[in-house]
């Protein structure tokens, strides 16, 4: 396989100027850097846009397939989902995508207010709203659900190791029953299309608390909700993400 070129500041410009008209006159065009400095492939545009470059095909399949998903998802979710300025290859068979930047901070940088978890309950039910055959059809893989018995088998192998340590009391666990988890477990015909990577920096937050937008649905599958929510816990916290489930529809 070809080695993939390193993007570099000058041919973000070089290739950003192309894209707007921004530096036509013969000035340097807009100010490019790089998002973090370990994150070479997603540059910041101005203060406008972002550029983001994939590094590989398949990276690019999951570029060009997230265009045509962001479409479909706007309708039905109440926060912004980015939507693209321009798009193509930057290498040969590497694709970018230039994107309007989405204002707010991230979740790890601001807390969600209540008002916040209504956002974050319209973006879950928004996405059970999004009609699985339109998502299959533009290429969104299905995945099966995790198998609770097998993550409560594990939770208790481990517990009963901290439990030989002293540093947990296994006994907690024993609420937890086979046919407990079973009745949990994601039932049959309930899968719908899920972010699958909703991360602190993923979902953006304004000073005021309210969820502004959700960034990167590369990663979107059609799937079991509970990753979403899951994911949320991480981000949000798992009060906030148990409020927003629930109203949702997604209560116990």
């Amino acid at each position: 396989m070809t080695q993939a070129p390193t993007p570099t500041a000058d041919g973000v410009r070089r290739l950003v100027r192309s894209l707007l008209d921004e530096g036509g006159d013969g000035t340097g065009g807009p100010d490019v850097r790089p998002v973090t400095e370990d994150r070479t492939h997603t540059w910041w545009i101005g203060r406008g846009h972002v550029l983001r470059l994939a590094p590989d095909r398949e990276a690019s399949a999951r570029r060009r397939r997230e265009l045509r998903l962001r479409d479909v998802v706007r309708p039905h979710v109440p926060v912004a989902v980015p939507a693209s300025v321009a798009h193509g290859d930057w290498a040969p068979g590497l694709a970018y995508t230039l994107d309007t930047r989405v204002p707010g901070g991230t979740a790890d940088e601001h807390d969600v207010s209540a008002v916040g978890e209504a956002d974050l309950a319209g973006l879950l039910s928004g996405l059970r709203a999004v009609p699985v055959r339109q998502a299959e059809a533009l290429g969104v893989p299905r995945t099966a659900p995790r198998s609770l018995e097998a993550l409560r088998r594990m939770a208790v192998h481990a517990a009963e190791r901290l439990a030989a340590a002293d540093e947990f009391d296994a006994a907690r666990l024993l609420q937890l029953t086979p046919p407990g988890a079973a009745q949990l477990a994601a039932q049959p015909g309930t899968a719908v299309l899920t972010h699958h990577g909703l991360t602190g920096a993923h979902v953006l937050v304004g000073d005021d608390g309210r969820v502004r937008g959700v960034l990167d649905w590369t990663a979107a599958v059609v799937g079991d909700p509970a990753e979403d929510i899951a994911g949320l816990a991480v981000a949000v916290g798992s009060p906030a993400a148990v409020r927003a489930a629930t109203l949702a529809g997604y209560g116990a």
